[in-house]
């Protein structure tokens, strides 16, 4: 009787330890929340780069309307 409750635990446990399921899940998680804040990083701040495409957006804007 005991034996076969250990035996049980022991397998519970190692299906526990081994089940990847949620693993991908979370590994997008954290792949989404970098990339996230790299956006961020780069256009919240006061940077070359929103600056650039602003104006290169104003000038395709304006060679449009000419």
């Amino acid at each position: 009787m005991f034996n076969e409750i250990v035996i049980k635990a022991k397998v519970a446990a190692d299906n526990f330890v081994n089940d990847q399921r949620g693993v991908t899940a979370i590994e997008y998680a954290v792949i989404g929340v970098a990339v996230s804040a790299l956006v961020l990083t780069v256009f919240a701040t006061n940077g070359g780069l929103g600056t650039a495409l602003t104006d290169a957006f104003t000038k395709i804007s304006t060679a449009i309307k000419a």
